[in-house]
């Protein structure tokens, strides 16, 4: 009985109809759950709507926690270990602020603007019943190196270079957290303009921030999509 829940409970892969059924499900699920997030004011039938999909969500919980042996192939350490894993930890922290914000007993948290956000990680549930995304996912691991040396490179020169600015003009950037902000936003390119540098020098290192990020930016995005196309062609050819 355990197998056949297991079965139909993990991500499908094409020929157990049960199984692509309940991905497809859970989605709408997802979708339906996140769509109170829209509206400040929330009708009462939305509540309902929570009130369901959070009911929904909490069996998926208990039924993945149930089979989690199978899953994790560790026997009863499995039981133990799988709350600890990163999917269980997103479905868990997806529910509980659910249920805070739905129980009356928790109405003092209502106006904890983080316990509404955290709802918003239902979102990410959505991850294990795509085939996409699992390539996606597949890419990130795979080029791990590859995009942590780009990171390490955005970071090191957003640092270095609000360490240049926060000194050269400290009456521009109150605290070096805003001259981080400058930088980030320089070095995507974003410029939203509510931070900028007004001296000569500043503006060159702007100007030289600005032509670096099109080179940093650009670097993960290759990267990214050269893996998910070897992705694709190696799925394709497995099928063949």
């Amino acid at each position: 009985m355990r197998r056949k829940i297991f079965d139909i409970i993990e991500k499908s892969d094409g020929n157990n109809k049960a199984s692509h059924f309940y991905d497809i499900s859970m989605i709408i699920v997802i979708v339906i759950s996140l769509v109170p997030l829209a509206f400040k004011n929330v009708p009462r039938f939305f509540v309902w709507a929570e009130w369901i999909t959070t009911g929904i969500f909490a069996i998926d919980y208990i039924l993945r926690w149930s089979t989690a042996d199978l899953k994790l192939s560790r026997g009863k350490k499995s039981f133990a270990l799988y709350p600890l894993t990163f999917m269980a930890i997103i479905d868990l922290l997806s529910i509980l602020p659910s249920i805070l914000m739905i129980s009356e007993a928790f109405r003092i948290l209502k106006s904890f603007r983080l316990i509404r956000a955290l709802r918003v990680l239902k979102f990410f549930k959505g991850f294990r019943y795509s085939k996409n995304i699992e390539i996606i996912l597949t890419v990130l691991k795979k080029q791990k190196r590859s995009l942590m040396a780009v990171c390490c490179l955005a970071i090191g020169y957003i640092l270095l270079s609000a360490l240049i600015v926060f000194n050269l003009e400290p009456e521009t950037f109150e605290t070096f957290f805003d001259a981080v902000y400058w930088a980030t936003v320089s070095l995507t390119t974003v410029g939203y303009g509510d931070i900028y540098t007004v001296t000569a020098i500043g503006k060159s290192i702007t100007m030289v921030s600005s032509i670096l990020g099109v080179a940093i930016v650009a670097l993960p995005a290759g990267i990214i999509t050269a893996g998910y196309i070897n992705e694709i062609q190696k799925d394709e050819d497995e099928q063949k």
